[in-house]
Protein backbone atom coordinates (compact mmCIF):
# COMPACT_ATOMS: atom_id res chain seq x y z
CA UNK A 1 0.00 0.00 0.00
CA UNK A 2 1.25 3.49 -0.87
CA UNK A 3 0.33 6.48 1.30
CA UNK A 4 1.07 10.15 0.75
CA UNK A 5 1.20 12.11 4.00
CA UNK A 6 0.77 15.84 3.33
CA UNK A 7 1.70 18.55 5.83
CA UNK A 8 0.82 22.24 5.99
CA UNK A 9 4.07 24.16 6.50
CA UNK A 10 2.69 27.29 8.21
CA UNK A 11 3.88 27.14 11.80
CA UNK A 12 5.40 24.09 13.50
CA UNK A 13 2.32 22.30 14.82
CA UNK A 14 1.57 20.22 11.73
CA UNK A 15 5.22 19.14 11.48
CA UNK A 16 5.51 18.18 15.14
CA UNK A 17 2.43 15.98 14.73
CA UNK A 18 3.94 14.41 11.60
CA UNK A 19 7.05 13.46 13.58
CA UNK A 20 4.82 11.10 15.57
CA UNK A 21 2.48 9.94 12.82
CA UNK A 22 4.83 9.17 9.92
CA UNK A 23 6.93 6.47 11.69
CA UNK A 24 3.72 4.61 12.61
CA UNK A 25 2.51 4.77 9.00
CA UNK A 26 5.89 3.56 7.72
CA UNK A 27 5.40 0.33 9.68
CA UNK A 28 2.21 -0.35 7.73
CA UNK A 29 2.81 1.00 4.24
CA UNK A 30 5.15 2.65 1.78
CA UNK A 31 4.97 6.33 2.75
CA UNK A 32 5.96 9.49 0.89
CA UNK A 33 5.83 12.88 2.63
CA UNK A 34 4.76 16.22 1.19
CA UNK A 35 5.11 19.61 2.83
CA UNK A 36 3.88 22.89 1.40
CA UNK A 37 4.49 26.37 2.77
CA UNK A 38 7.48 28.25 4.10
CA UNK A 39 6.94 29.10 7.78
CA UNK A 40 8.18 25.92 9.49
CA UNK A 41 11.46 25.78 11.46
CA UNK A 42 11.36 22.16 12.65
CA UNK A 43 13.75 19.63 11.13
CA UNK A 44 11.85 16.51 10.09
CA UNK A 45 13.58 13.18 10.89
CA UNK A 46 12.51 11.57 7.59
CA UNK A 47 12.80 12.27 3.89
CA UNK A 48 10.38 14.72 2.28
CA UNK A 49 9.64 13.76 -1.34
CA UNK A 50 7.58 16.84 -2.28
CA UNK A 51 8.50 20.34 -1.10
CA UNK A 52 5.92 22.71 -2.54
CA UNK A 53 5.34 26.45 -2.31
CA UNK A 54 1.66 25.95 -1.58
CA UNK A 55 -0.35 28.62 0.19
CA UNK A 56 0.98 29.96 3.49
CA UNK A 57 0.11 32.66 5.99
CA UNK A 58 2.80 35.09 7.14
CA UNK A 59 3.07 36.02 10.82
CA UNK A 60 3.19 39.74 11.54
CA UNK A 61 4.68 41.58 14.53
CA UNK A 62 1.55 43.20 15.95
CA UNK A 63 -0.34 40.17 17.19
CA UNK A 64 -1.80 38.71 14.01
CA UNK A 65 -1.35 37.53 10.43
CA UNK A 66 0.36 40.01 8.12
CA UNK A 67 -2.31 40.00 5.41
CA UNK A 68 -0.36 42.26 3.05
CA UNK A 69 2.77 40.08 3.13
CA UNK A 70 0.60 36.98 2.83
CA UNK A 71 -1.06 38.35 -0.32
CA UNK A 72 2.28 39.49 -1.76
CA UNK A 73 3.73 35.99 -1.36
CA UNK A 74 0.64 34.21 -2.70
CA UNK A 75 1.24 32.71 -6.13
CA UNK A 76 -2.11 31.55 -7.50
CA UNK A 77 -0.77 30.36 -10.88
CA UNK A 78 1.93 28.37 -9.15
CA UNK A 79 -0.62 26.89 -6.72
CA UNK A 80 -2.85 25.74 -9.59
CA UNK A 81 0.16 24.27 -11.38
CA UNK A 82 1.19 22.33 -8.24
CA UNK A 83 -2.35 20.99 -7.79
CA UNK A 84 -2.52 19.86 -11.42
CA UNK A 85 0.93 18.24 -11.50
CA UNK A 86 0.90 16.45 -8.13
CA UNK A 87 0.70 12.69 -8.94
CA UNK A 88 -1.85 11.74 -6.26
CA UNK A 89 -3.13 8.88 -8.46
CA UNK A 90 0.12 7.05 -7.66
CA UNK A 91 -1.16 6.51 -4.12
CA UNK A 92 -3.79 4.25 -2.57
CA UNK A 93 -4.51 6.85 0.10
CA UNK A 94 -3.60 10.45 0.93
CA UNK A 95 -3.61 11.57 4.57
CA UNK A 96 -3.79 15.33 4.78
CA UNK A 97 -3.01 17.68 7.68
CA UNK A 98 -4.65 20.90 6.41
CA UNK A 99 -2.49 20.94 3.28
CA UNK A 100 -4.19 22.58 0.27
CA UNK A 101 -2.29 21.23 -2.76
CA UNK A 102 -2.86 17.52 -2.13
CA UNK A 103 -6.41 18.10 -0.86
CA UNK A 104 -7.51 19.88 -4.03
CA UNK A 105 -5.58 17.43 -6.22
CA UNK A 106 -7.44 14.52 -4.59
CA UNK A 107 -10.77 16.29 -4.96
CA UNK A 108 -10.22 17.00 -8.66
CA UNK A 109 -8.78 13.54 -9.45
CA UNK A 110 -11.11 11.52 -7.20
CA UNK A 111 -8.35 9.98 -5.05
CA UNK A 112 -9.15 8.63 -1.53
CA UNK A 113 -8.22 11.16 1.14
CA UNK A 114 -8.44 11.30 4.92
CA UNK A 115 -8.22 14.75 6.47
CA UNK A 116 -6.58 14.55 9.89
CA UNK A 117 -5.98 17.95 11.47
CA UNK A 118 -6.68 20.23 14.40
CA UNK A 119 -8.67 22.49 12.08
CA UNK A 120 -11.25 19.72 11.59
CA UNK A 121 -11.85 19.58 15.34
CA UNK A 122 -12.23 23.37 15.49
CA UNK A 123 -14.86 23.18 12.76
CA UNK A 124 -16.75 20.38 14.56
CA UNK A 125 -20.30 21.48 15.45
CA UNK A 126 -19.75 20.60 19.12
CA UNK A 127 -16.49 22.50 19.61
CA UNK A 128 -16.43 26.07 21.02
CA UNK A 129 -16.98 28.74 18.38
CA UNK A 130 -15.93 32.37 18.44
CA UNK A 131 -18.36 34.90 16.98
CA UNK A 132 -19.70 34.76 13.44
CA UNK A 133 -16.55 34.75 11.32
CA UNK A 134 -18.20 33.58 8.08
CA UNK A 135 -15.08 34.08 5.95
CA UNK A 136 -12.91 32.14 8.39
CA UNK A 137 -15.43 29.29 8.55
CA UNK A 138 -15.39 29.10 4.76
CA UNK A 139 -11.60 29.05 4.84
CA UNK A 140 -11.60 26.08 7.23
CA UNK A 141 -14.01 24.29 4.90
CA UNK A 142 -12.44 24.99 1.52
CA UNK A 143 -8.72 25.62 2.19
CA UNK A 144 -8.06 21.86 2.20
CA UNK A 145 -11.40 20.20 1.31
CA UNK A 146 -12.21 16.61 2.26
CA UNK A 147 -15.19 14.33 2.88
CA UNK A 148 -13.61 12.11 5.55
CA UNK A 149 -12.58 14.46 8.35
CA UNK A 150 -11.13 13.73 11.78
CA UNK A 151 -9.52 16.16 14.20
CA UNK A 152 -7.49 16.73 17.35
CA UNK A 153 -8.52 19.07 20.15
CA UNK A 154 -7.86 19.76 23.83
CA UNK A 155 -11.00 17.74 24.64
CA UNK A 156 -13.04 15.14 22.74
CA UNK A 157 -16.06 17.09 21.56
CA UNK A 158 -17.38 14.30 19.31
CA UNK A 159 -16.60 10.81 18.01
CA UNK A 160 -14.58 12.42 15.18
CA UNK A 161 -12.35 14.31 17.63
CA UNK A 162 -9.25 12.81 19.26
CA UNK A 163 -7.07 14.09 22.10
CA UNK A 164 -3.73 15.73 21.19
CA UNK A 165 -0.82 13.72 19.85
CA UNK A 166 2.10 14.40 22.19
CA UNK A 167 5.59 13.94 20.80
CA UNK A 168 7.81 11.27 22.38
CA UNK A 169 10.37 13.99 23.13
CA UNK A 170 7.74 15.54 25.38
CA UNK A 171 6.28 12.31 26.80
CA UNK A 172 9.68 10.98 27.86
CA UNK A 173 11.10 14.31 29.03
CA UNK A 174 12.19 14.73 32.61
CA UNK A 175 9.97 17.50 34.05
CA UNK A 176 11.72 20.06 36.26
CA UNK A 177 11.20 23.65 37.36
CA UNK A 178 14.15 26.02 37.03
CA UNK A 179 11.97 29.07 37.58
CA UNK A 180 11.96 30.67 34.13
CA UNK A 181 8.98 31.29 31.83
CA UNK A 182 9.03 30.13 28.21
CA UNK A 183 7.52 32.55 25.68
CA UNK A 184 6.42 31.71 22.14
CA UNK A 185 4.41 34.54 20.55
CA UNK A 186 5.44 34.55 16.86
CA UNK A 187 2.83 37.17 15.92
CA UNK A 188 4.54 39.79 18.12
CA UNK A 189 7.82 41.54 17.43
CA UNK A 190 10.79 41.13 19.74
CA UNK A 191 10.89 44.84 20.64
CA UNK A 192 7.33 44.79 21.91
CA UNK A 193 7.91 41.63 23.93
CA UNK A 194 11.05 43.12 25.47
CA UNK A 195 9.32 46.36 26.37
CA UNK A 196 6.38 44.72 28.12
CA UNK A 197 8.00 41.69 29.73
CA UNK A 198 10.93 43.72 31.10
CA UNK A 199 8.35 45.24 33.47
CA UNK A 200 8.72 42.05 35.54
CA UNK A 201 12.37 42.50 36.50
CA UNK A 202 12.46 39.55 38.91
CA UNK A 203 11.16 37.08 36.33
CA UNK A 204 13.44 35.21 33.94
CA UNK A 205 11.94 35.04 30.45
CA UNK A 206 13.11 32.77 27.62
CA UNK A 207 11.64 34.08 24.36
CA UNK A 208 11.71 31.92 21.22
CA UNK A 209 11.39 34.19 18.21
CA UNK A 210 10.67 33.84 14.49
CA UNK A 211 12.17 37.28 13.99
CA UNK A 212 15.80 36.67 14.94
CA UNK A 213 18.65 34.40 13.85
CA UNK A 214 20.89 34.89 16.87
CA UNK A 215 20.89 34.60 20.64
CA UNK A 216 20.35 37.87 22.55
CA UNK A 217 20.56 38.64 26.25
CA UNK A 218 18.71 41.62 27.73
CA UNK A 219 19.09 41.58 31.53
CA UNK A 220 16.47 39.06 32.72
CA UNK A 221 15.27 38.23 29.18
CA UNK A 222 16.85 35.98 26.57
CA UNK A 223 15.74 35.93 22.94
CA UNK A 224 16.70 33.01 20.76
CA UNK A 225 15.78 31.66 17.32
CA UNK A 226 13.38 28.74 17.05
CA UNK A 227 15.11 25.43 17.73
CA UNK A 228 13.05 22.33 18.46
CA UNK A 229 15.39 20.73 21.01
CA UNK A 230 16.08 23.98 22.86
CA UNK A 231 12.36 24.77 22.96
CA UNK A 232 11.45 21.39 24.45
CA UNK A 233 14.24 21.74 26.99
CA UNK A 234 12.97 25.20 27.94
CA UNK A 235 9.29 24.34 28.43
CA UNK A 236 10.05 21.08 30.25
CA UNK A 237 12.15 22.96 32.82
CA UNK A 238 9.99 26.09 33.01
CA UNK A 239 7.71 27.47 35.69
CA UNK A 240 5.14 28.37 33.03
CA UNK A 241 4.47 28.99 29.36
CA UNK A 242 3.17 32.19 27.72
CA UNK A 243 2.22 31.50 24.12
CA UNK A 244 -0.28 31.99 21.33
CA UNK A 245 -3.54 30.05 21.28
CA UNK A 246 -2.33 27.57 18.70
CA UNK A 247 -2.71 23.89 19.41
CA UNK A 248 0.50 21.90 19.87
CA UNK A 249 2.39 24.22 22.22
CA UNK A 250 -0.54 24.71 24.64
CA UNK A 251 -1.29 20.97 24.54
CA UNK A 252 2.33 20.11 25.33
CA UNK A 253 2.47 22.67 28.14
CA UNK A 254 -0.70 21.18 29.65
CA UNK A 255 0.72 17.66 29.34
CA UNK A 256 3.89 18.78 31.13
CA UNK A 257 1.71 20.22 33.94
CA UNK A 258 3.00 23.75 33.41
CA UNK A 259 1.18 26.98 34.19
CA UNK A 260 -0.21 28.25 30.91
CA UNK A 261 -1.42 31.61 29.63
CA UNK A 262 -2.40 32.14 25.99
CA UNK A 263 -2.89 35.14 23.71
CA UNK A 264 -4.83 34.33 20.51
CA UNK A 265 -3.70 35.98 17.30
CA UNK A 266 -5.83 38.88 16.08
CA UNK A 267 -8.32 38.05 13.32
CA UNK A 268 -7.35 34.38 13.48
CA UNK A 269 -10.55 32.41 13.89
CA UNK A 270 -8.91 29.10 14.79
CA UNK A 271 -6.90 30.61 17.63
CA UNK A 272 -9.92 32.51 18.94
CA UNK A 273 -11.82 29.23 19.11
CA UNK A 274 -8.85 27.53 20.78
CA UNK A 275 -8.76 30.30 23.37
CA UNK A 276 -12.42 29.68 24.19
CA UNK A 277 -11.77 25.96 24.65
CA UNK A 278 -8.77 26.63 26.89
CA UNK A 279 -10.68 29.22 28.91
CA UNK A 280 -13.42 26.66 29.56
CA UNK A 281 -10.71 24.35 30.93
CA UNK A 282 -9.43 27.04 33.29
CA UNK A 283 -6.49 28.45 31.31
CA UNK A 284 -6.13 32.26 31.58
CA UNK A 285 -6.55 34.06 28.25
CA UNK A 286 -5.49 37.57 27.20
CA UNK A 287 -7.22 39.29 24.28
CA UNK A 288 -3.98 41.03 23.29
CA UNK A 289 -0.57 41.93 24.66
CA UNK A 290 -0.35 45.53 25.86
CA UNK A 291 0.18 47.59 29.03
CA UNK A 292 -3.42 47.11 30.14
CA UNK A 293 -2.81 43.36 30.42
CA UNK A 294 0.25 43.58 32.68
CA UNK A 295 -1.80 43.25 35.86
CA UNK A 296 -3.31 40.01 34.57
CA UNK A 297 0.14 38.67 33.70
CA UNK A 298 1.35 39.60 37.19
CA UNK A 299 -1.57 37.72 38.74
CA UNK A 300 -0.76 34.68 36.62
CA UNK A 301 2.90 34.82 37.60
CA UNK A 302 1.96 34.74 41.28
CA UNK A 303 -0.52 31.90 40.81
CA UNK A 304 0.42 28.27 41.36
CA UNK A 305 -2.65 26.77 39.68
CA UNK A 306 -2.25 24.38 36.75
CA UNK A 307 -4.86 22.63 34.61
CA UNK A 308 -4.71 18.85 34.88
CA UNK A 309 -5.20 16.77 31.71
CA UNK A 310 -4.85 13.14 30.66
CA UNK A 311 -3.46 12.69 27.15
CA UNK A 312 -2.72 8.95 26.65
CA UNK A 313 -0.60 7.71 23.76
CA UNK A 314 -3.15 6.22 21.34
CA UNK A 315 -1.67 7.45 18.04
CA UNK A 316 -1.11 3.93 16.71
CA UNK A 317 -4.67 2.86 17.51
CA UNK A 318 -6.11 5.95 15.77
CA UNK A 319 -4.08 5.39 12.59
CA UNK A 320 -4.90 1.68 12.44
CA UNK A 321 -8.62 2.40 12.71
CA UNK A 322 -8.49 5.07 10.01
CA UNK A 323 -6.40 3.31 7.36
CA UNK A 324 -7.64 -0.28 7.77
CA UNK A 325 -10.57 0.02 5.31
CA UNK A 326 -8.28 1.48 2.64
CA UNK A 327 -5.55 -1.06 3.31
CA UNK A 328 -7.97 -3.96 2.82
CA UNK A 329 -9.23 -2.52 -0.44
CA UNK A 330 -5.69 -2.07 -1.76
CA UNK A 331 -4.64 -5.69 -1.17
CA UNK A 332 -7.92 -7.33 -2.15
CA UNK A 333 -7.13 -7.46 -5.90
CA UNK A 334 -3.78 -9.12 -5.18
CA UNK A 335 -5.44 -11.77 -3.02
CA UNK A 336 -8.10 -12.45 -5.67
CA UNK A 337 -5.61 -12.78 -8.52
CA UNK A 338 -3.33 -15.08 -6.52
Amino acid sequence: MKILYAIQGTGNGHSSRAIEIVPHLQKRAEVDVLISGYQCELQLPFDVKYKLYGLSFIFGKKGGIDLWKTLRKTKIKNLLKEIKSLPVKDYDLVINDFEPVSAWACKLKNVPLISLSHQNAVADDNAPKYGTFKLEKLLLKYYAPAKNKFGFHFKTYSSATFLPIIRKEIRHRNITNKGHYTVYLPAYGDKKLLKLLSTFKDVKWEIFSKHTQQFELHNNITIRPIDGKDFIKSIASSNGVLCGAGFETPAEALYLRKKLMVIPMKNQYEQQCNALALKEMGVPVLKKLNKKQLSKIEKWLKSKETVKVQYPDVTEDILDALILPYYNESILPEITIG
